[in-house]
């Protein structure tokens, strides 16, 4: 009997388990820690929610795991406000829903609707809001603005720089930058 190919048959046979595990993992964990849509499909999906909007930019794509949707989409309207379109994988509109609509029942919404935070930016604070945080990380896209209720805070923003990475910017009742942070 051959002992050393019976050995090398031991060594390997496990090791190659143990490689194929870690890639089948490796692809579940790839998979779901980024649902961000990017190049042509992101093209694409953002023209046809912007449409089902009636305008505005898409500001966020990604894929959606509930069933009978395969995009979320996040649209800013001109005006500021917001729009969460989701689409089916045809493109066609499965659901849509505007920021300031409230459909919960929650006794506690009626409390959170009196805070500042709450309030929508009018179309002039918004457009310092973001001139004033693209600036603070060298330009981008402003992905969302609102009013904060945090002390020495009068706006918060995120944005995402010119490389993707996103940031949360911070600013008074000026415009100045409070506090910006990258986030992780």
């Amino acid at each position: 009997m051959n002992t050393a190919r019976l050995r090398s048959k031991r060594v390997l046979v496990p090791a190659v388990a143990a490689v194929a595990a870690l890639a089948v993992g490796g692809t579940v964990w790839a998979a779901s820690a980024d649902d961000e849509v990017g190049g042509d499909e992101r093209a694409r999906v953002a023209a046809a929610a912007e449409k089902a909007a009636g305008g505005g930019e898409a500001v966020s794509v990604e894929t959606s795991d509930d069933a009978g949707e395969a995009y979320e989409v996040e649209v800013r309207l001109s005006d500021g406000t917001e729009v969460d379109v989701t689409l089916d994988q045809d493109l066609a509109v499965v659901g849509q829903e505007h920021d300031d609509s409230d459909d919960s029942d929650d006794a506690d919404d009626e409390v959170d609707r009196d805070d500042a935070d709450d309030r929508v930016l009018s179309a002039e604070e918004r457009a310092s809001v973001e001139q004033a945080a693209l600036d603070a990380v060298g330009g981008g896209t402003l992905l969302e603005a609102s009013v904060s209720d945090d002390p020495g805070v009068a706006y918060e923003a995120d944005v995402r720089d010119g490389r993707g990475v996103e940031w949360s910017v911070d600013l008074d009742a000026t415009f100045a930058v409070v506090a910006k942070s990258e986030d992780r």
